[in-house]
């Protein structure tokens, strides 16, 4: 028998009592996914139609507000210690919705910037640290199951509210498009957020002093390097899947083919969040950043149409885990207590290099001319980050 609460074992306390925290935070990730990171690509379309600024003018705002987030994730823990789950994910949900909406009013490039600072403010709190923060608050046994059924919003959000988001905007305008969903999930997540986080089955735990002595340990960079070269490949591929997919497949095939991939995101994360508590986690990642690597030398080696199916669908089924295990690998490897402190800081490091992956793959793409060498790249970084996080088992 496992450790008890109560009478009752601890596995199946959690999941009576969790549930309610998962299903508000899946909702939350709807909301932080849908405009901080999927939605921004039709704001940046629609700004740039209005207002003719530059793509790099718009995406830089983008670029700048996962930079600061970067920043403000080493201190959520903190934040939840002392405020509580309920205020932070509230305020930081909050926060996201306002500043979305301000996003579609501005006139002047420093608007833009400053509805970025907002926007950063609510990620750090409502995305993959902050939801890993208040899963530990009543998950532990089966913190993995937790996490990835809960971040599973964020996969959907991809093929739900941005989808919604775009052919909104096309018949009302960004302004009316991006009120209307906001305001819809708002209805859900609000109440959900304020019914279900109450009282933590887990107290929090937190030391100071620990992120400064964290970036001196071998065993910090063990985790916070893997990910963050698995990360750049990752987020800067999904940027450019559109313009490496549209000569090969075209705009119908094009958009078929992403949308399967975000759906295998969504397969993968299901099957592997069914396991993931009985695996060696280190393991599972590093099967994870092989897999996506396979898929690019496979695109790389021979772009036809099978070939780009079956490499999109290897790159798309550890899309989502890529986010889930990280925090996983953090809590198997840290006491309970130092837990919050250290996913923040690796979620600060992962996300500040990963600010850069679409740029970095940019750049690489304009000297060689095409796409061979940014796969090639993609794949030596998945490569890299499975041999470093296969070592440090």
């Amino acid at each position: 028998m496992g450790p008890k609460a109560g009478n009752v074992p601890l596995a199946e306390a959690e999941l009576r009592r969790g549930w309610p925290v998962i299903a508000a935070c899946f909702c939350m990730a709807l909301l932080a996914w849908g405009f901080c990171l999927y939605g921004q690509s039709t704001y940046l379309a629609e700004l740039r139609r209005l207002h003719g600024w530059s793509s790099g003018l718009i995406s830089g705002a983008s670029t700048f507000m996962f930079v600061l987030s970067a920043l403000l994730m080493t201190q959520v823990h903190r934040a939840i210690a002392r405020l509580g789950a309920r205020a932070v994910l509230v305020g930081g949900s909050m926060c996201v919705a306002a500043s979305a909406l301000a996003e579609t009013q501005v006139n002047e490039p420093w608007q833009l910037y400053l509805c970025a600072a907002g926007l950063a403010l609510g990620w750090s709190a409502t995305s993959s640290v902050g939801i890993a923060s208040t899963m530990a608050l009543w998950f532990s046994a089966r913190r993995g199951f937790a996490l990835s059924m809960a971040q599973n919003g964020a996969s959907v959000a991809g093929f739900t509210v941005a989808p919604a988001l775009v052919a909104l905007t096309d018949l009302f305008g960004l302004t009316w498009a991006a009120g209307a969903l906001i305001g819809g999930l708002l209805l859900f997540i609000l109440p959900a957020l304020w019914l279900a986080l109450r009282t933590p089955l887990h107290p929090p735990g937190q030391r100071d002093g620990l992120q400064i002595a964290a970036l001196r340990e071998r065993t910090f960079w063990l985790i916070a390097a893997p990910f963050s070269l698995a990360m750049v490949a990752q987020v800067g591929f999904i940027v450019h899947q559109v313009p490496f997919l549209l000569p090969l497949l075209g705009a119908h095939g094009t958009g078929w083919l992403v949308a399967l991939a975000t759906a295998a995101a969504l397969a993968g994360r299901l099957a592997l969040g069914l396991v993931i508590d009985r695996l060696d986690q280190r393991i599972a990642a590093a099967v994870s950043m092989a897999g996506q690597a396979a898929g690019m030398i496979l695109m790389l080696a021979w772009p036809h149409p099978a070939a780009l199916v079956a490499g999109m669908l290897l790159f798309g089924l550890s899309v989502g885990n890529m986010i889930t295990l990280p925090p996983l690998v953090v809590a198997r490897s840290v006491p309970p207590e130092a837990f919050g402190a250290i996913v923040g800081l690796n979620g600060a490091v992962v996300q500040f290099c990963f600010a850069f992956g679409p740029g970095l793959l940019g750049v690489v793409r304009d000297l060689s001319g095409g796409y061979a060498a940014v796969l090639a790249l993609c794949a030596a970084f998945q490569v890299a980050g499975a041999a470093i996080i296969w070592r440090g088992r």
